[in-house]
């Protein structure tokens, strides 16, 4: 079974120790903001790279055509 982003976040989160109150420093926002942006597991590609980077780590997000398999 595949993690949600949510999910993988938090186990980010652990490794490096850190609280929800303290990405949110981080990235900008409110800890009450990204609560909510995890309980619905919903990011956009900006939100998961400015997290990533706090996380000290890199997102990919890419598209791969189910027909051809080319990714994009």
């Amino acid at each position: 079974m595949e993690l949600t982003t949510a999910e993988k976040i938090k186990l980010l989160m652990r490794r490096r120790g850190l609280t929800l109150g303290e990405l949110a420093d981080l990235t900008g926002q409110t800890r009450q903001n990204l609560s909510n942006k995890m309980s619905r597991d919903n990011f956009t590609e900006k939100e998961a790279q400015k997290i990533a980077a706090a996380l000290g780590c890199t997102a990919q997000i890419y598209f791969t055509l189910d027909d051809s398999g080319e990714v994009i």
